[in-house]
């Protein structure tokens, strides 16, 4: 770790500097974030190399403020005369912003103070020979399962990434990231009756992923069980989202109760603060200290110290996720929820989000079930933020006397989310598969739009 730690010292030693130059350029505060990464990647398809790709990319960003304006300045080139350009460009962009009452930087008070490991990385670092080993045994496992007739390929890689970010209110901090990700597309069938599904893995830590056979036969197992699929005719039905498809309405309560949008009074949950309105027993939560998550860092990206917090708890909605300017806005203090890329100022955003995991297994869950919909794959989205209409496109098996049985497809699901939140009923299968995530879900009496 010694190398990284020194280039995490770099990398906070050059934001201080270009801070420190930013003010005596005229800023009366600034920030600044550094973004470093670099991947490997390797694709194959039948066996052979279809794509090999190694990149790598250093960016800063500069955020200057004036007084109640502010200028966001970024660049990739690390040159003197470069940086001192950009220190140029962001303070006379900044004197001549519109002025915005709610930004700034963090209080003092709010700023994280104690470095937690939370075991991002592993040191792990797969060359392009080894990664498309890797593939190449994937690719296979698929193309051995019977019914599998091509194959769209797999595809292994592994990235690093370092993140840091500073402040002239005192706050410096920085982090390391890895990845490690393998995946395959498997088709079977023939003519116009082929069908096609993946399956995929991505972890931090390389012993954490699933071995490549597994993936790739999961793969070619999917892809076959879909064959012949049909239509079904519009109906009011139970819906049971498949884990890794269930995450997509945790996502949707993220948006909802995004500072921003509650601002704006653009969520249709921005009256419903304090209310239940999930199921009572069940519970959402947001965790960046979770160790070896996704999105796990001790601070956010304005210094502000993270905590893991139940945004719903019991069924009752908790909070908002809100940084700095948006809860200035509300009259609140920031959650610590700040995200932000190297040319934009702070936005709020999850980190590792999840619906807690139930007590019936899925096939309890399904034993229940006389007739009603299993989705396993979903397509285009209409949601409305304003009242949460919703309605995607889906494809799955019907459940029939609590088992799956036909493979279904061209089908609409619709129906409203505040509705849909408080029907949900979660099975105990939760994966920490995206960084949003989710168990199996159960939600009784959707529209089902057929033929």
């Amino acid at each position: 770790m010694t190398d990284f730690n020194t280039r995490a010292d770099d990398a906070k030693s050059l934001l201080g500097d270009l801070i420190a130059a930013a003010r005596k350029a005229g800023a009366d505060a600034a920030d600044a974030v550094y973004h470093e990464s670099r991947s490997l990647s390797a694709g194959v398809r039948l066996g052979q190399p279809e794509d090999v790709e190694s990149s790598e990319s250093r960016e800063i960003g500069l955020r200057v403020l004036i007084g109640q304006r502010q200028a966001c300045v970024s660049t990739t080139d690390f040159g003197k005369e470069a940086v001192a350009a950009l220190i140029e460009r962001g303070v006379a962009m900044a004197k001549l912003a519109p002025e915005d009452k709610f930004c700034g930087l963090a209080d003092a008070s709010e700023l994280a103070t104690n470095a937690v490991d939370l075991d991002q990385l592993d040191g792990v670092e797969l060359d392009m020979a080894q990664l498309l080993d890797r593939a190449k045994i994937c690719e296979a496992a698929a193309l051995a399962v019977n019914g599998v007739t091509n194959s769209e390929g797999a595809s292994a890689s592994r990235s690093l990434g370092l993140t840091a970010y500073a402040a002239s209110n005192g706050f410096s901090g920085a982090g390391f990231s890895g990845s490690h990700s393998l995946s395959a597309v498997a088709i079977a069938g023939k003519d116009t009756g082929m069908e096609r599904d993946y399956d995929y893995g991505a972890t931090l830590h390389f012993a954490d992923l699933a071995a490549p056979e597994v993936i790739g036969r999961s793969a070619g197992e999917r892809a076959v069980r879909r064959l012949n699929p049909r239509k079904i005719e519009s109906q009011a039905l139970p819906v049971v989202y498949e884990n890794r498809v269930a995450n997509s309405l945790i996502g949707h309560l993220s948006g909802a109760i995004n500072g921003a949008a509650v601002a704006r009074g653009t969520s249709f949950l921005k009256d419903k603060m304090g209310e239940e309105i999930f199921a009572p027993g069940l519970d959402v939560i947001d965790d960046p200290l979770r160790p070896r998550g996704f999105r796990s860092r001790w601070f956010d990206m304005e210094g502000v110290a993270r905590q893991r917090r139940k945004l719903i708890d019991q069924g009752r909605l908790t909070t908002w996720l809100m940084d700095c300017a948006t809860a200035r806005q509300l009259g609140l203090k920031s959650t610590g929820h700040a995200s932000r890329g190297t040319s934009s100022p702070p936005s709020p955003g999850a980190t590792n989000l999840y619906l807690s995991p139930g007590q019936q297994s899925v096939e309890e869950l399904l034993s229940g079930i006389k007739r009603g919909l299993y989705v396993i794959e979903m397509m285009g989205s209409s949601i409305n933020p304003l009242n949460g209409d919703y309605s995607r496109g889906a494809a799955g098996f019907l459940i029939e006397n609590g088992k799956l049985t036909e493979p279904v497809s061209e089908i609409t699901i619709a129906g409203n989310l505040k509705e849909m939140f408080k029907r949900i009923t979660p099975a105990s299968d939760l994966v920490f598969r995206y960084g949003t995530d989710a168990p199996t879900l159960l939600v009784e009496g959707m529209t089902i739009a057929g033929r």
